[in-house]
């Protein structure tokens, strides 16, 4: 379905307003016509016949009167017409912005690994707001015009139909330079769109990395490579700029000066036959009906470059919302014992570039598994898939004896916790960020689950307690208790499965003895992954998972892996600091 249709499908949502509106708009643009005719009687019946008599005072009075009043009429009509399609304009983007934001929801995480953050934004953004333009802007400025314009060629045709019947030149002209611009601008407005969404991009990118380029002193370099994409934005609008002002108002002039020359020839020649007697007031509505023509005129044509505009950001936002996702099901199932179950799992994050291959395991209700190997061995795959982040190439993950393939991806996250290396905390409170609005999550659970991972010590300094304000992403709290908080927030859902990836290593020694000593307490009865790089923290553990280039090269606990002194003991006495085969037991 081509662009057109599907903006007028979203208009077709609040067609009653729209209508009323229209409805209004007809009868303010009649109210408004109806003046020359009422001037052409002044003249033509009242002024003009004075010379055969004294001037009657009073009809005039009283088509002054309603010229004057249907002004009043006008504004009036125009007022509520104008409230009217504005309103429905921004119900129409307001609902589109909802549905974008509501599909971004279902879209794959994959998805999101090769579009960067700001581009995403400016889609919401940017690209809606020019859509909300054109609903707004241009929408209402078409439908006036055509109005007022189709009012006007009635008026002319019921003065003179031969005239009018000229007038119609107009028309063609504007279709074939809408036309023409459009095949031009559509181009252009196609790098412009996109360059602004990489200055989006590059801005989202610079402020979250502000810590980096200030650090190694690349202020000037990032300065420079957004000058050069500014300067290219700029190349661009110029281009569209140019063929703007040497058309627009230009054409209008250059058709304006021919509708008159068209009016003069006309009534001049007709002026000169002796059939025909053109009359004062017959001559000033004609005047004043063209002169008025060229304003909506002028209205449609400095409205192509914002329609263009409008409809290169309409044609982005619907290939986003083409998009396939999958719809968010919040069904909720009974909670899982436990039981993971990988069998034959094979994944590649890009066709047959396999990053885990052949993965077997089990992990049976209460375990702790741990997850360990040097960065890239598959460590964070294998838990990607677990939460069907991503699906496997091959093979099958089951929970309980239960295929995750079989379930909604909101479906098998229900049981599910996770505490991640550099936890994301959101705008709000600590509260908020445990509970993340759910209504099942009180303020006590709240207070409880700090309390059980050791938050009250480490938070205990915090003026407001559990409402202290949080900032995005939570820079204003040490790394300590951010990850404090990211552990309530898992526990506090009270998962079945736990999942840790790298969740000790960017705290004090300190906070990981709190935490450490937490653990001990909360795995009792959850399946737990760890993934660690620190194997001082993975001892306690039932089977430890040793993986190189995405398979499992040794499987078994602390003690038993040392005695097999393979990889992970070789590992495990470079991180202990000893030359010797390090202490069994």
């Amino acid at each position: 379905m081509g662009t057109g249709k599907r903006l007028v499908q979203y208009a077709m949502v609040y067609k009653k307003l729209l209508t009323v509106g229209m409805i209004l708009l007809a009868f303010a643009v009649m109210a408004d016509l109806m003046g020359p005719m009422i001037a052409k009687n002044i003249i033509d019946n009242h002024i003009a016949v004075a010379n055969e008599g004294a001037i009657n005072f009073r009809p005039i009075a009283a088509l002054l009167a309603l010229f004057f009043g249907l002004g009043i009429v006008t504004a009036i009509l125009r007022y509520f017409q104008y409230l009217l399609l504005q309103k429905a304009a921004n119900r129409i983007v307001q609902k589109m912005r909802n549905d974008l934001y509501e599909h971004i929801q279902t879209l794959p995480i994959r998805y999101f690994d090769n579009l960067p953050a700001g581009k995403v934004v400016a889609r919401i953004t940017n690209d809606t707001e020019a859509i909300r333009n054109l609903y707004v802007t241009v929408v209402s400025q078409f439908a006036i015009s055509g109005m007022y314009m189709l009012g006007i060629f009635i008026a002319l045709f019921y003065l003179d139909p031969k005239m009018g019947a000229i007038t119609l030149f107009v028309l063609p002209i504007l279709y074939i330079w809408m036309k023409s611009y459009r095949k031009f601008a559509s181009k252009v407005n196609h790098i412009i769109r996109g360059k602004v969404s990489d200055m989006n991009a590059m801005i989202n990118e610079s402020i979250n990395g502000m810590t980096i380029i200030q650090a190694f002193r690349r202020e000037k370099q990032m300065d420079q490579e957004f000058n050069e994409l500014n300067d290219e934005h700029y190349k661009y609008q110029t281009k569209l700029l140019k063929v703007e002002a040497a058309t627009s108002h230009n054409l209008v002039d250059v058709i304006r000066s021919l509708a008159f020359v068209f009016f003069i020839w006309y009534f001049g020649g007709a002026s000169l036959t002796t059939e025909s007697v053109v009359s004062v007031g017959m001559l000033y509505a004609f005047v004043d009906y063209i002169t008025r023509l060229f304003n909506p005129v002028t209205g449609v044509v400095n409205q192509f470059a914002r329609l263009e505009h409008s409809l290169v950001a309409a044609e982005r936002v619907f290939k986003l919302l083409d998009k396939k996702g999958e719809p968010v099901n919040d069904d909720k199932i009974a909670r899982y014992r436990g039981n993971v179950r990988f069998e034959n799992v094979w994944f590649a994050y890009n066709e047959e570039d396999y990053v885990l291959k052949d993965i077997s395991f089990e992990a049976k209700q209460g375990e702790t598994v741990a997850l360990v190997g040097h960065t890239g061995s598959g460590k964070s795959s294998i838990m990607n898939l677990l939460f069907r982040f991503y699906d496997v190439s091959k093979g099958e993950i089951s929970i309980d004896g239960k295929k995750i393939s079989d379930m909604s991806r909101q479906t098998v996250r229900d049981h599910m916790g996770i505490v991640l290396q550099d936890p994301y905390l959101f705008s709000g409170t600590i509260e908020s960020n445990v509970s993340l609005g759910d209504a099942r999550i009180t303020r006590e659970k709240v207070q409880q689950s700090l309390n059980a991972v050791g938050g009250e010590r480490v938070l205990k300094h915090l003026r407001n307690g559990i409402d202290e304000e949080v900032i995005e992403k939570g820079s204003t709290l040490s790394s300590g208790q951010r990850q404090l908080i990211s552990f309530a927030r898992a526990l506090a859902f009270d998962p079945a499965i736990l999942i840790l990836d790298e969740a000790t290593s960017n705290i004090d020694t300190e906070t990981e003895e709190i935490i450490q000593h937490a653990m001990d307490v909360l795995k009792r009865g959850r399946t737990t992954f760890i993934i660690a790089h620190r194997l001082s923290t993975i001892k306690n553990a039932d089977r430890i998972l040793v993986l190189e280039r995405g398979e499992i090269v040794e499987s078994g606990s602390h003690d038993e892996l040392l005695k097999l002194d393979g990889q992970y003991a070789q590992m495990y006495k470079l991180q202990a600091g000893t030359n010797g085969k390090p202490k069994v037991g």
